[in-house]
């Protein structure tokens, strides 16, 4: 992709397109454009943290690591969502690692300009504070399923989850990224989740292909993880 309009790109982002043109325009000259490849550091777990991420394509991986190597996946950032906010506003080291998973683009808004449009529109400032919101609450919201759901659930969960219709029969779920991640993200071992998926299979609720997988009966996926509880 060639250079981006910039000014554009924000104008259309929820958390800017009601910024009057002065405001953002004053933003543009504050927002650099971060290309990576597969597998490219973006920061590392102690950085200072500049500024706040918007990812225009590509998909970005923010992880812990322990003191023995073993990786735990805190979130995959996508598309039009961003990353980096509460730490820029906290003006601490970064507390984990951000990894491109495939190649992307990303903005970076640099925290100066960040704070001067808190500090001219409240507006901005509310929406930034429900988007941290909804991030807070998801964590918790993951925490809670690590304490109370076993495995079973959490994979169920995670096809399920931003199901809008579930008196239809069946749809497709497409993996965004491998599973691996995808099970670190649930913490839970690579091992374990095949085997959910193998469980789920074998009682006929999906069908896997790959990434691609067939949630056959919607309604009893559902019932069969709270009967799993």
């Amino acid at each position: 992709m060639s250079q981006i309009d910039i000014r554009s790109f924000l104008r259309h982002q929820p958390l800017f397109q009601e910024l009057s043109d002065s405001q953002l325009s004053a933003l543009v000259p504050c927002t650099h454009e971060v290309r990576g490849q597969k597998g490219q550091i973006i920061f590392q777990k102690g950085d200072p943290c500049e500024g706040m991420y918007l990812v225009v394509y590509g998909r970005v991986k923010l992880s812990i690591s322990s003191a023995q190597g073993a990786e735990k996946v805190i979130e995959i950032i996508h598309p039009g969502q961003s990353f980096a906010e509460a730490v820029m506003f906290l003006g601490k080291p970064c507390p984990v690692m951000a990894q491109f998973l495939e190649d992307g683009l990303l903005l970076q808004v640099e925290a100066r300009s960040i704070f001067a449009a808190i500090a001219r529109d409240a507006a901005f400032a509310h929406r930034l504070l429900a988007g941290l919101s909804l991030r807070l609450h998801g964590l918790v919201r993951d925490v809670e399923r690590y304490s109370v759901e076993n495995a079973l659930q959490r994979v169920i969960g995670y096809l399920l989850q931003g199901e809008d219709h579930p008196g239809q029969p069946n749809r497709v779920v497409t993996l965004p990224v491998n599973k691996n991640l995808i099970a670190s993200r649930l913490n839970l071992t690579p091992e374990t989740f095949s085997r959910v998926l193998h469980q789920l299979s074998d009682a006929g609720l999906v069908a896997v292909n790959g990434r691609e997988i067939t949630l056959i009966d919607m309604n009893r996926l559902a019932d069969f993880g709270s009967v799993a509880g």
